[in-house]
């Protein structure tokens, strides 16, 4: 019985594990492309952006509306494509805090009292999304994979083949 368990424990993480890079490309997909669209919606309303971060308290409102705004654009397009999606999820991940420190501050604060709010709050899936890309990498659909197995794949096969990750048990003297 015992046996029957782990022979369908493993067939079921090799089914999740095979669902992994689909997961990240959508996730990648659709937030970015939801980047893309709150970008390009501030860089077309520029005045405005500025106008909140100023109502904010925003050092630097100008420089900083801009800065968020294009950010969100090209960060969202690198998403999508999935190249230096890591590199650009820190940044994005950055975004989504300050956002709900200077707009969301009330949700911020209630992640304990009440998750339901910090969890409705707009920058919460954002953030979510962007955590995850951060964490697990884009997938095996994405420009960076393609990079990384063109790039620097021939250097890690050749560093491999000349030297053992470890030693074989013949090579170890037990004291």
């Amino acid at each position: 019985m015992r046996e029957l368990a782990e022979k369908y424990y493993q067939l079921l993480i090799r089914a999740a594990s095979g669902l992994q890079s689909p997961f990240l490309f959508a996730i990648r997909l659709y937030w970015g492309w939801q980047f893309m669209q709150t970008g390009w919606g501030k860089l077309s309303h520029i005045h405005k952006v500025v106008g909140f971060f100023t109502r904010l308290g925003i050092p630097a409102p100008g420089f900083n509306a801009w800065f968020v705004s294009g950010l969100e654009f090209a960060g969202g397009l690198m998403l999508i494509v999935g190249l230096g999606s890591r590199l650009v999820a820190l940044p994005l991940v950055i975004d989504m805090i300050v956002a709900y420190i200077t707009a969301d501050r009330e949700a911020l604060f209630s992640i304990i009292s009440s998750p339901d709010k910090f969890m409705a709050a707009a920058p919460f899936t954002f953030l979510v999304a962007s955590l995850v890309i951060l964490i697990f990498g884009p997938g095996k659909a994405s420009v960076d994979a393609l990079l990384a197995g063109r790039l620097w794949g021939r250097r890690i096969a050749r560093d491999l083949s000349s030297r053992r990750p470890w030693p074989r048990t013949d090579d170890v003297t037990i004291r």
